[in-house]
């Protein structure tokens, strides 16, 4: 039985079926099986998160998609499989938007979720930059928020036809920014980002 992270080799992959089985407290995602570990979000992550969230539950109220967000895992299965052996990535974005109910089971949401929100934090910003990108991207994440607390932006990327992210211009602190595949969904960035 694993009862401590340290129990683990951190060069070896792991799959959702290890995942599974593990009985530590530390927070950790897999990005294509390997363990990437999550610290606990800071005062700022946390404010800047808390108000995402009240503008999610006033807009998803009374509409089909649901929202969660973190502690909650997002498998990623590779393309065509859906066998807990077969998935190497389990993510916990801080805020996700699913609109296909059948993705969602009682372990949380199997397959691409349609938005991720991730705020910055000191230390996680390459995970969320590239590892992260690059897995969305893969999945087939419909639109992909990058939320920059030090920089007081937000990068917005979606999805084209060929299944490559397309990156809008960043929305700054001054602005009311707008989801791009939930058009009417829009955020006071002042507030976001204000001490």
């Amino acid at each position: 039985m694993i009862t401590s992270l340290k129990q683990l080799d951190l060069t070896k992959q792991y799959s959702y079926a290890d995942y599974l089985k593990w009985q530590f407290e530390e927070r950790v995602e897999l990005i294509r099986g390997y363990i990437a570990k999550m610290s606990a979000p800071a005062r700022k992550h946390q404010a800047i998160s808390r108000y995402i969230i009240t503008e999610m539950v006033k807009y998803f109220d009374n509409h089909p998609c649901e929202w969660y967000h973190a502690p909650f895992d997002v498998r990623l299965p590779r393309k065509d499989k859906v066998n807990d052996k077969e998935v190497f990535t389990v993510v916990q974005p801080d805020i996700c938007v699913i609109c296909d109910k059948s993705k969602l089971d009682k372990r949380g949401c199997i397959g691409a979720p349609d938005l991720v929100i991730e705020i910055l934090s000191p230390g996680n910003s390459k995970r969320e930059m590239k590892d992260k990108f690059e897995v969305y991207e893969e999945a087939g994440v419909r639109e992909y928020w990058i939320v920059q607390s030090s920089d007081k932006n937000v990068l917005i990327y979606t999805l084209n036809e060929q299944g490559i992210f397309i990156g809008h211009r960043p929305f700054t602190e001054d602005e009311i920014m707008h989801s791009f595949v939930f058009p009417e969904l829009k955020i006071n960035l002042l507030e976001v980002f204000k001490d």
